[in-house]
């Protein structure tokens, strides 16, 4: 018989995966994982008061690189993707997340390579059908191939041993309510944060609320803002951020990434600003087709 999610005495706030940002040499991150439409995101499954407790600190963190690969992390409450799934070391039981909770392999938790830490998402072994809420509190796993790590206890629920192909779908009102909570809000959740804004909607408000950022026409520096496996999402992603300027998609492998180029130093500047403030997003930025630190124009 199947276990539902514990509710066993704990008093602490969280729990979580080992901090994987800790180590030393980490290896390359998956590739060539397909993102598909499998399994409808079911949001009536139930979550625990573990699950959805505040973090010691919500965190996305900067772009970084592993062997040649840039990952940009970022809020993304339509994320829907396959891959293949391992689990976490039961050694590293006690080891601090990188949103500052401590790992427990009793516990239905997770690591990502993006999404922002907590997040709250489903789980399903495409295998065999079954699946799991998580709570995504660690970045990793920084091995090839893999896209998520579960906890030992995630991983039984849904029958992994080893590895197994899954599919992972964000849930974005708990997701969205685990944050708040975190950051000490308590505004509720509106529906418009789980999918973009319609296109219908009077022009003034769209240009009080956001203010489209002059483009160079020949700047020297890129913003980059996505990076994804699905074409169609960096096309979605391109067309949402055109109003910060030129936005376009750049194939590298078997990642499409989302860039707003040809800016100048200020319009760079400020497109970085107003990504971080309107969209939540943590933007990278090239100079002359090399990274450089967002924060150093």
């Amino acid at each position: 018989m199947k276990k539902v999610v514990s509710l066993a005495a704990l008093t602490a706030l969280l729990a979580g995966c080992m901090d994987l940002n800790s180590s030393s040499t980490p290896a390359t991150y998956g590739s060539g994982l397909d993102e598909e439409q499998l399994v409808t995101a079911d949001n009536t499954l139930n979550t625990n008061a573990y699950l959805m407790a505040a973090a010691p600190k919500y965190y996305i963190g900067s772009p970084y690189k592993i062997e040649d690969v840039q990952y940009i992390p970022g809020e993304d409450l339509t994320y829907n993707q396959t891959g293949i799934a391992g689990i976490v070391p039961v050694e590293l039981n006690g080891s601090k997340t990188s949103d500052g909770e401590t790992f427990d392999s009793n516990q239905f938790v997770a690591t990502s390579k993006t999404l922002p830490l907590p997040t709250i998402a489903k789980v399903t072994n495409l295998d065999n059908g079954n699946s799991v809420i998580v709570r995504v509190n660690n970045r990793g796993p920084f091995v090839n191939t893999r896209i998520m790590d579960l906890s030992a206890a995630a991983a039984r629920q849904i029958g992994i041993t080893g590895t197994a192909k899954v599919q992972i779908q964000v849930l974005p009102n708990e997701s969205a309510t685990v944050k708040n909570a975190t950051l000490g809000e308590t505004v509720k959740v509106a529906e418009t944060q789980a999918q973009p804004q319609p296109t219908v909607i009077q022009e003034t408000v769209v240009e009080q609320q956001v203010q489209p950022t002059p483009v160079a026409t020949s700047g020297e520096y890129s913003v980059q803002v996505a990076a994804v496996y699905s074409e169609d999402n960096a096309n979605a992603l391109a067309r949402e951020l055109a109003q910060y300027g030129n936005a376009v998609v750049v194939r590298e492998g078997d990642m499409y990434k989302v860039r707003i180029i040809n800016l100048d130093a200020a319009n760079a500047r400020r497109v970085i600003d107003s990504l971080r403030s309107d969209k939540g997003m943590a933007p990278g930025l090239l100079k002359s087709g090399k990274w450089v630190n967002a924060d150093s124009i």
